[in-house]
């Protein structure tokens, strides 16, 4: 069984899946297709490859061939993935500006004056800055589902190889919830500390609890009443970036020293969880870190300074960290960069992502939302969730109970019992099995009954 596979899907141990891939050492990664949906990236052996997505891309799904119930692919599945997740595509030439290489003192100068500037001059260079993004071919805008369409396609292969037209798997949230919601708050200023106590009001009253970020050091004071009260209330508390001014990723040594302040302050505040400022991010330093859980990595960065996007909609393992993508654009993007005070987009982008049984995971900051008209916004967003939430049956969860359950299905396994399975591990009791069913040329996903 590829791992790859294992992990997603939490597949019995005992399927004889089999891959094989033709890869030579020397080969260039670039873009390619694999199918119709989704640009893969990597060393694809059998065609050409594009050093843009926005270029005519090479389809590698017309080499795929079964031989002896094998899969034999042109290019390494796990590697594509990580490339995706892991965002190595990413550089100034292939997904726009990139904020760890081409604009580091574009960067250093814009923080150097950015309490000179008045708001809108601020956002008046972020859309400067920002300009284009409608053009960027890849990630696709407003969701990517590259990495999740991609180990769809490849369950779907190898059991077309095998003759088997369902699959049992362990279903990705608890208790059969077909998608999980989690909602952050960045505090940015003093403003948002002094506006929290009434956006927990808000949550609380559509039955949300949500996860505040603080800044540790130089932006605000953070009195230890304001960390009871999030607790007291139920809410979470996790450290946000160092400073927020920048700096964090623009240099791996620097890096360091912060982060070893950083898991100070985490261990200070008792936290899990970690989100960088602005989303700056490089994803292999994260290790440096002391936590369980990253939140920096969005699904697609158009409207982030620092391009790229993970490409799917699931938490994902970089080494002892567990990643939860942002997948819902952020209210300071939709307010100031697209002057858009509705929950159209978000609606769009809940509806593709329970659609595919994924994360739905939101940053709305107390200080952009103290104005009335982002704060009408904001209710307007907590009642359709609230409806989405009864209607849809979607698990609303704290960051914390993410990681907890994403870390104990990772351990849980499907064991035969009878002509049915059962599930063993850890939270098992919350656990459902589903099946991967072939529907002519389609795969869907079905609950078990409840045992």
């Amino acid at each position: 069984m590829e791992p790859y596979l294992s992990e997603y899907y939490r597949l019995p141990r005992d399927l004889q899946f089999r891959f094989s891939h033709r890869q030579q050492a020397g080969e260039v990664p670039g873009f390619f297709r694999f199918g119709s949906e989704g640009v893969c990236y990597g060393r694809c052996e059998s065609g050409p490859i594009a050093k843009s997505p926005s270029s005519h891309l090479y389809d590698a799904l017309a080499e795929v061939h079964v031989e002896d119930h094998c899969v034999h692919l042109p290019f390494a599945p796990a590697e594509v993935i990580d490339n995706l997740r892991l965002e190595r595509y990413a550089s100034p030439g292939t997904s726009g500006k990139n904020g760890l290489t081409g604009s580091a003192l574009v960067r250093k100068a814009y923080y150097g004056f950015r309490d000179l500037l008045p708001p809108q001059a601020r956002r008046r260079f972020q859309r400067l800055y920002l300009r284009g993004w409608q053009k960027l071919p890849f990630p696709k805008w407003p969701v990517d589902f590259t990495v999740d369409t991609l180990h769809a396609r490849l369950l779907q292969l190898s059991m077309n190889a095998t003759g088997v037209d369902r699959i049992p798997f362990i279903w990705f949230w608890p208790d059969g919830a077909p998608s999980c919601l989690v909602m952050t708050h960045d505090v940015e200023t003093a403003v948002g500390v002094g506006f929290a106590s009434s956006l927990m009001d808000m949550d609380d009253a559509h039955g949300i609890k949500s996860s505040f970020q603080v800044v540790p050091v130089g932006r605000y004071k953070i009195a230890d009443n304001f960390v009871q009260e999030i607790r007291r209330r139920g809410f979470e508390l996790n450290v946000h970036d160092f400073k927020h001014d920048g700096s964090l990723f623009q240099e791996h040594a620097q890096f360091l020293l912060q982060a070893q302040k950083i898991n100070e302050c985490v261990r200070d505040f008792q936290s899990l969880g970690f989100r960088s400022g602005a989303m700056y991010r490089n994803q292999e330093w994260f290790q440096a870190l002391d936590v369980s859980y990253d939140m920096s990595v969005p699904n697609v960065a158009h409207l982030e300074p620092q391009r790229g996007g993970c490409c799917t909609v699931m938490p994902y393992r970089i080494g002892k960290i567990l990643e939860l993508p942002l997948t819902m654009t952020q209210d300071y993007s939709l307010f100031h960069m697209l002057g858009d005070y509705s929950i159209g987009l978000w609606i769009r982008e809940c509806e593709q992502i329970v659609g595919r049984n994924g994360l739905i995971s939101f940053i709305v900051h107390p200080d952009y939302i103290v104005e009335q008209q982002a704060r009408k916004v904001y209710l307007s967003l907590l009642g359709y969730l609230s409806r989405l939430i009864a209607d849809n049956k979607v698990w609303t969860a704290l960051p914390r109970d993410v990681d907890r359950w994403w870390r104990n299905r990772s351990q849980m396994e499907l064991v035969r019992d009878g002509d049915r399975w059962r599930i063993e591990g850890p939270d098992k009791d919350h656990a459902r099995v589903a099946y991967a069913i072939q529907q002519g040329d389609q795969l869907i996903y079905r609950l078990a009954e409840a045992s």
